[in-house]
């Protein structure tokens, strides 16, 4: 009984101060020290999130790196609570629909895949078995899962996964509730974008801009059941979909911390994984058999 009793405390002291390291630990991978390395590698359980944004218009009131900046701190208050390290701003992906704006950064196609595939490598290189992408921005939402798919294309010693957050019906309520806008086009700079950071970082919205710009969609294009990529301009030749001008600290308040705590979870998911890496290895084991 003695012996089982000093067994417990003594967990629980190793388990109190990891808890402690893990407050005091920087989260961002350039704010930590070469000291810090390996103790962030074994409080994150070899956890990475690499958050992605994209530098494009807003409107004429919210930040050009709104997705970025959302994305980082989306991390950031998810990794304080499920300690991860949060690789610096990466703003590098499909944003060819705003190159006729100013302040936008657009690389090629050939350029963003490859980029993104060595920083995965670069990442684990240094240590991390597991990476987390955060999205911010809508243009990448196409291009993240293509990505993801093209990483089967050799082995690999890590684990990418791509956070995707869920909105359960009593979140969507709660929502709905002080939403003030139509949300059927609040994509971008809309209401929830610019609540968003009217939460986060109030310091870099200009409200007085939101209604300067309509964003509402034309429909120059009619063309059921046909795709083309000037879709997005033909609606939002602005660059603004949404009315930023109904944004509420309130509504960003609660979009927030429910998007962080749905990463914190799923944080805590991936650092206990191990089926992911087994399947992977199982996978290349059979690809290698039929050479």
């Amino acid at each position: 009984m003695k012996r089982n009793l000093q067994f417990h405390l003594v967990v629980w002291l190793v388990l109190g101060s990891m808890r402690l390291h893990a407050q005091q630990l920087h989260t961002r991978w350039d704010e930590l020290t070469a000291a810090d390395w390996p103790k962030a590698l074994v409080l994150s359980d070899s956890t990475c999130i690499l958050p992605i944004g994209i530098l494009e218009k807003h409107g004429l009131h919210d930040p050009i790196g709104t997705d970025l900046i959302q994305a980082r701190e989306w991390c950031a208050r998810a990794a304080k609570k499920e300690y991860a390290v949060v690789f610096p701003d990466y703003f590098y992906g499909q944003i060819n629909e705003a190159r006729h704006q100013p302040g936008t950064f657009c690389l090629p196609a050939n350029v963003i895949f490859p980029l993104l595939e060595a920083t995965c490598d670069e990442i684990a290189r240094n240590g991390f078995k597991r990476i987390i992408i955060v999205n911010g921005h809508g243009g990448n939402t196409d291009f993240i899962p293509f990505f993801m798919e093209t990483l089967l294309r050799k082995r690999r010693n890590y684990a990418v996964y791509y956070f995707q957050s869920k909105d359960d019906p009593e979140f969507k309520k709660q929502l709905a509730e002080l939403r003030k806008s139509d949300p059927a086009y609040d994509y971008h700079a809309g209401e929830t974008e610019t609540s968003g950071l009217l939460y986060t970082r109030p310091d870099l919205v200009e409200m007085e801009n939101a209604s300067k710009e309509s964003g509402v969609p034309q429909k120059r294009l009619h063309l059921p059941f046909l795709f083309t990529p000037i879709w997005w301009y033909a609606d939002f030749p602005n660059h603004y979909a949404g009315d930023g001008s109904k944004a509420t600290r309130a509504f960003g308040e609660l979009y927030t911390e429910h998007y962080v705590t749905n990463l914190a979870k799923a944080i805590k998911k991936v650092k206990a994984d191990t089926t992911t890496l087994a399947l992977q290895r199982e996978y290349f084991d059979r690809v290698d058999a039929l050479k």
